[in-house]
């Protein structure tokens, strides 16, 4: 299901950044079931870092997180990396 209320970036095209782009093979995912993860977000956080936030989803039935940078400039949202969530 769709997030409720999304911030006014969240209709932006995603950019993928190169980190991300190194990291898909290792993590089991590729560019369309990222963008499904991002589709079925059930929630989004500030991130850690000033103007990012953090997606929270799911893929294969476990959580992933999926960190995004908006730039509202060139009106992208530039995907940073994404995760599998790992319990403590």
């Amino acid at each position: 299901m769709p997030l409720q209320h999304p911030p006014e970036w969240w209709i932006f095209e995603l950019e993928l950044s190169e980190h991300l782009e190194d990291r898909m093979d290792d993590r089991f995912f590729n560019e369309v079931d990222l963008r499904i993860m991002i589709d079925d977000a059930d929630g989004i956080r500030v991130g850690s870092r000033i103007g990012r936030w953090v997606v929270e989803t799911t893929h294969n039935d476990d959580a992933w997180e999926v960190v995004v940078e908006p730039d509202e400039r060139d009106e992208v949202i530039v995907v940073i990396t994404a995760y599998k969530v790992t319990p403590w």
